[in-house]
C-alpha cells in the first residue's frame, strides 16, 4: 500500500477510509460554518472536541450521543493517534499559538481565519507542517461562495474578453457595532482576508497594492471601512467593506474589453445558516431567479447581448472534501503556501508605514 505525501496510506476507494477530526473551539463558527457540513460527508467522523468550558448544550448533547468526546485539554487531540486532522476555531488571537501547539504535536491542521497575522508567523508555521510532513491550511471557505464561483464561471468561459477591473464588495448597515481592539480585530483583516484571497486565486500576487482602510463609525474603534486596489498589469481588482450601507453595493462588477458581469446578492449558505436551513436540506444555499447575475456582453457579430446567468450552488464543505484529499490521497492543497503568504502579506502591509 503505497503512503500519501502526508504519511498516510493511499486508498483505492475514496470512502474506505473516513476522516477523523478533532475540533479547538466550540462557538458560533464551529457550529455554524463547520460542524453541519462534515455531517453531510459520510468519509468524515467528529471523534473529538476540544473547548475551554463545557455544558450541556444541544450540539454537544447531539454529538456527544454519535460518539463524539468533548474535553477541555488540547492533548487530548495531540495524544490521540487516531486524529487525523484538528481544526482550529478559536478566537483569532489563539490561532497562532494553538496551530504551532498542534503541528508541534504531529497533527495535520486546518485553522480558521484570519490565519494569522503576520508573515513571519505564517512562514513559521508552514515550515513546521513541511518539516514534520504535516498538512496546515486555512479555511478559506468563501473560495466555495455560490457568487465567487459565478464570477469564476462568467470569466472562464470568456464572455467578457480580456478584464479591466473587478469589484467585490461586503457591505452590512451596523452604524452602532463598533469596539475597540487592535489591527487584527478589525474590518480589514476579518472580512479582507476572504476578499484577498478570492483575488489571489483568481489573479495570483498583485504586482502593488494601493490601501484605504479606516475607522468610519468611532476614531478610536478598529477599522471597519476598506477599499483597498489590486493592482494587475491589465487590471485592477478592487475589494471593499462597510459596516454603514444603508443601501449595498452589488457584490460583484465585472468589466472587460468585451462585456460586463454585475451579481447583486450574496451567497445564500450563510443567510439559511443563521435561520437554522441546513446544508443537505432541498434548496439549501439555492439563489431564486430573482438573484442571479446580469451579464451584458457583444458578441463576434457585435450583437448586444443581455442575459441573467443562473448562479452556481456554494458549498462550504467543499474545502473539507479538498482537505481529504490533501491529507488521504495526496492531492495539492486548495490553497498553496505561496497563496497563504501572499494573502497575509497583503493583509499586513496594509497597516505599515
Amino acid at each position: 500500500m503505497k503512503v500519501n505525501s502526508y504519511g498516510h496510506p493511499h486508498l483505492t476507494s475514496y470512502y474506505e477510509k473516513k476522516l477523523n477530526i478533532a475540533y479547538v473551539g466550540f462557538g458560533k463558527s464551529t457550529n455554524r460554518y463547520h460542524i453541519p457540513y462534515v455531517k453531510t460527508r459520510d468519509n468524515m467522523t467528529i471523534a473529538r472536541v476540544v473547548n475551554r468550558t463545557l455544558g450541556k448544550r444541544p450540539e454537544q448533547a447531539e454529538l456527544e450521543a454519535t460518539g463524539t468526546i468533548f474535553s477541555t485539554d488540547i492533548n487530548d487531540i495531540i495524544n490521540d493517534e487516531s486524529i487525523d486532522l484538528a481544526v482550529v476555531v478559536t478566537p483569532a488571537f489563539a490561532h497562532y499559538d494553538t496551530a504551532k501547539q498542534l503541528l508541534l504535536g504531529g497533527k495535520n491542521v486546518l485553522c480558521d481565519k484570519p490565519l494569522v497575522e503576520t508573515v513571519e508567523e505564517a512562514k513559521e508555521l508552514i515550515n513546521i507542517a513541511n518539516e514534520k510532513n504535516l498538512f496546515f491550511m486555512p479555511f478559506q471557505n468563501r473560495r466555495f461562495d455560490s457568487d465567487f464561483l459565478t464570477v469564476k464561471k462568467v470569466i472562464e468561459t470568456g464572455y467578457l474578453g480580456d478584464l479591466v477591473d473587478i469589484t467585490v464588495n461586503m457591505d452590512h448597515y451596523r452604524p452602532n457595532d463598533f469596539s475597540e481592539g487592535e489591527n487584527f480585530d478589525g474590518a480589514w483583516y476579518g472580512h479582507g482576508v476572504h476578499m484577498v484571497d478570492q483575488m489571489i486565486s483568481l489573479f495570483g500576487t498583485p504586482e502593488s497594492v494601493q490601501y484605504d482602510i479606516r475607522a468610519t463609525r468611532d476614531y478610536d474603534s478598529v477599522d471597519d471601512y476598506f477599499s483597498v486596489n489590486l493592482m494587475y498589469p491589465k487590471l485592477r481588482a478592487t475589494v471593499a467593506a462597510t459596516e454603514v450601507a444603508a443601501l449595498s453595493h452589488p457584490k460583484w462588477i465585472v468589466y472587460g474589453t468585451r462585456g460586463t458581469f454585475v451579481k447583486n446578492d450574496v451567497d445564500q449558505q450563510e443567510n439559511d445558516l443563521k435561520v437554522g436551513i441546513m446544508p443537505g436540506v432541498d434548496g439549501f444555499g439555492c439563489d431564486t431567479p430573482a438573484d442571479f447575475g446580469l451579464l451584458t456582453y457583444y458578441n463576434t457579430n457585435g450583437d448586444r447581448i443581455v442575459k441573467h446567468i443562473p448562479t452556481v450552488t456554494g458549498d462550504y464543505g467543499r474545502v473539507y472534501d479538498t482537505a481529504y484529499e490533501s491529507i488521504i490521497n495526496g492531492a495539492d492543497k486548495l490553497v498553496s503556501d505561496e497563496q497563504i503568504l501572499s494573502v497575509i502579506a497583503t493583509l499586513e502591509n496594509g497597516f505599515k508605514k
